[in-house]
């Protein structure tokens, strides 16, 4: 297989990747991936993107009815690491892990968190970087470390 080679020039890495040139400010994952999708998280993703175009601000192209110049990028993703709690949400770069997001949640966490920059903190279960939770249990030290 050839390698492909690395473009170095900004411009033309500019045309093939516009969001390089965007002005960014949050990126928005959804999981949908098999036990999320269990709980409409599909949905979840539709409402973020109906709530961010009817607010021009979800980052696009325009032939597709999206913002070239928008704030917020929406990308699905297979897993976020705690789907057993979904539907899962990450935004970054705030960090902020929701879970157990419903399609209804949605205008609550643009809202507040995207526009107004507040956690939504009833749906937030992490914020990166994590200090993890200490578990106390006396019967167990080996609990207290944390391993995945």
């Amino acid at each position: 297989m050839a390698e492909t080679p690395l473009i170095n020039n900004q411009e033309a890495l500019e045309t093939l990747a516009p969001v390089i040139a965007a002005p960014i400010r949050h990126h928005v994952f959804v999981c949908t991936g098999k036990s999320c999708s269990a709980v409409e998280s599909a949905e979840v993703k539709l409402a973020f993107e109906r709530e961010l175009l009817e607010r021009e601000i979800l980052f696009g192209k325009a032939k597709k009815g999206k913002n070239p110049k928008g704030s917020i990028l929406v990308t699905e993703c297979g897993s976020v690491g705690f789907c057993a709690i979904g539907a899962a949400v990450m935004i970054y770069p705030d960090g902020i892990w929701y879970a157990q997001v419903r399609a209804g949640d949605v205008p609550e966490i643009v809202e507040e968190h995207l526009i107004n920059g507040r956690v939504v903190d009833r749906l937030a279960l992490l914020k990166v970087p994590s200090t993890g939770k200490q578990v106390t249990s006396n019967s167990s030290p080996d609990l207290q470390k944390w391993e995945a």
